[in-house]
């Protein structure tokens, strides 16, 4: 069909994603692998928004070794890791897009802008884009909706959403301002630096800004070997989406003027340096916000945020950029307290007044101050797989993102936490056949392997540890039929895994952490007490490894093979179904 002599096509699916950044990402995966037909619609060539190599901010989170976030974004930085040892962007913009594109269950649509949509009521119908690649107009109709566009584009449905500082009285927030205004954190261009062995002078364009130390205090002029630049920022005193050209103008004429005195400085700081790559397209922090059945708010962040429905968890501080931004004398951020970790509630996630909306990213239900924590990539992640797993279980028993959380709660936590979300202070359900089986090893305490908690906290290890060639055994009283086996691996919580701030980064043939197992043999006993070989992996990579089984046994048994370095073999979890 044709309109306007321009091609339409129309999609029908159970779920469709807006916005392909880390949040958005990992919603579209969550939905497919859990049945749902999802379409990802992203407005860009690459995936992964603000983490792009369109952008290039590295992907923070939650502070302390034993918090960091895994799930699927743990999975896409060990992918990263395995194929990427040098850690480039183009490479590590095909890991997002292979995730995306060769996903079962999931349509990748790039280059493809939302510009309408229709409704039915308090429910979205449709939603209208145009694909400027192969200039097409698509028309998508889906069950369950969710904005992962940080912008909100879907607010146009009429949703209730908040944009600014809330006043101080509001929420009763000690860090917001006293009186409410519209002011937000701008928008930043980074840069990455290149080292060289011989100096020559930057030529900065005419119209590049001109500075000089002492107009830019409290900035970072002298350390930029470990700087992504993060405070070249602007916008927060304007409309971060309306004046988003503008915006960008101005960061060129900053970044380029910043460069220049840094590079051409007389005491020789910037002479080791030169600029590798700087970015065409400015990352935001911040512009609207959806409201939810619950707004988070900074005392929920600061007293852990133990809600019963909590499905991820923050752990960044209270990072408030102030709105000036590099026109302010000051320091460019405050980072307030924030506990590591707290919970983030279900509430936060759908839409109060629409009622097949979704959000996730930096543009769910909370204050400004909340945000400011919330917002980072890493948790904005889990966020997304929280939000897609829901839309799941929504479209299995037929009912509303509400209706998930009034009557499916307990389920999307058990199925987040089996797909190796961390949800602090919660336990995940393991299987009754495990718990019944009669448990032994040649060494260590296989104890740990069933207790439902899939990583180390503080002095809890919360694992089997022993050496490669000692078997555990899983033995049953009679033949027992197993369908799966389930492993939760080492993957080194306390490396961060993510993506290099200069271009200068030493190559390495392999980056897969060393306290990953590699090799595996799963063997099963026949009945004259013969072990027979059931599954052999000679090459993991991932933390969450599970195994399709179909056989009938008295016994199971795993034995570790090799690891990618590390002497000890360390075991989080290990269940058969």
């Amino acid at each position: 069909m044709k309109e306007n002599g321009f091609k339409t096509k129309n999609i029908e699916c159970d779920f469709c994603v807006v916005g392909g950044g880390m949040a958005g990402l990992c919603a579209a995966i969550a939905a497919a692998r859990h049945g749902a037909k999802t379409v990802l619609v992203q407005d860009r060539p690459v995936l992964g928004g603000n983490a792009s190599s369109e952008i290039r901010m590295w992907i923070c989170g939650a502070h302390g070794v034993d918090n960091k976030e895994t799930g699927l974004l743990e999975e896409i930085m060990l992918e990263n890791l395995y194929r990427n040892p040098g850690l480039k962007y183009p490479v590590w913009d095909t890991v997002l897009y292979e995730k995306a594109r060769y996903q079962e269950n999931l349509t990748l649509l790039l280059n493809t802008t939302c510009t309408d949509l229709n409704m039915d009521r308090d429910r979205i119908e449709s939603i209208r884009c145009w694909q400027l690649t192969s200039q097409t107009w698509m028309n998508i109709t889906a069950k369950q909706f969710a904005d992962c566009s940080g912008d909100s584009v879907l607010r146009i449905s009429g949703a209730e959403f908040r944009c600014g500082r809330e006043a101080r009285d509001e929420f009763n927030e000690s860090h917001a301002p006293e009186f409410e205004d519209r002011k937000t954190m701008g928008n930043s261009l980074l840069m990455q630096l290149r080292k060289v062995e011989k100096h020559v002078p930057f030529i900065s364009p005419a119209w590049a800004n001109q500075y000089t130390d002492e107009e830019l205090p409290n900035r970072n002029l002298t350390g930029h070997k470990e700087d992504n630049f993060w405070w070249l920022e602007i916008g927060g005193m304007q409309d971060t989406i309306q004046d988003s050209d503008e915006i960008r103008d101005e960061l060129y004429r900053i970044a380029y003027g910043v460069w220049a005195l840094m590079k051409n400085h007389p005491d020789g700081r910037g002479h080791e340096w030169e600029l590798d790559w700087i970015g065409s397209l400015p990352g935001k922090r911040e512009n609207v916000r959806y409201v939810g059945d619950h707004i988070l708010n900074q005392n929920d962040v600061e007293a852990e945020g133990r809600f019963d429905d909590r499905v991820a968890h923050g752990g960044w501080s209270m990072d408030d950029h102030h709105p000036e931004a590099i026109e302010y004398p000051g320091a460019p951020t405050i980072f307030h307290p924030a506990p590591s970790p707290y919970g983030i509630p279900y509430r936060c996630l759908y839409s109060k007044n629409i009622d097949n909306l979704f959000m996730a990213g930096r543009n769910i239900s909370a204050t400004h101050m909340a945000m400011s924590s919330t917002r980072v990539m890493a948790t904005c992640a889990v966020l997304g797989q929280a939000v897609g797993t829901a839309a799941a279980i929504a479209i299995h028993h037929g009912t509303t993102p509400r209706g998930v959380y009034q009557n499916h709660t307990t389920e999307l936590q058990e199925s987040l936490m089996n797909d190796d979300v961390y949800l602090p202070w919660k336990t995940r359900p393991c299987s009754a056949l495990s718990h019944t089986a009669k448990r032994t090893a040649t060494r260590g305490d296989v104890r740990p392997l069933l207790n439902g908690i899939d990583r180390k906290l503080n002095d809890d290890a919360n694992a089997w540890t022993g050496v490669c060639g000692e078997p555990i055994e899983y033995s049953f009283e009679g033949l027992t039929s197993i369908t799966e086996a389930r492993f939760v691996f080492d993957s080194d919580l306390a490396n961060i895994k993510r993506m290099p701030n200069t271009a200068s980064v030493p190559h390495q043939t392999c980056r897969v952490p060393k306290t990953m197992l590699k090799a595996f043999v799963l063997e099963a006993k026949q009945d004259d007490g013969a072990w027979v070989t059931i599954h052999k992996e000679t090459n993991n990579y991932q933390r969450l490894v599970r195994v399709s089984l179909n056989v009938n046994t008295t016994a199971i048994r795993f034995t570790p093979k090799k690891t990618w370095g590390s002497k000890d073999v360390t075991l989080f979890s290990f269940e058969v179904s």
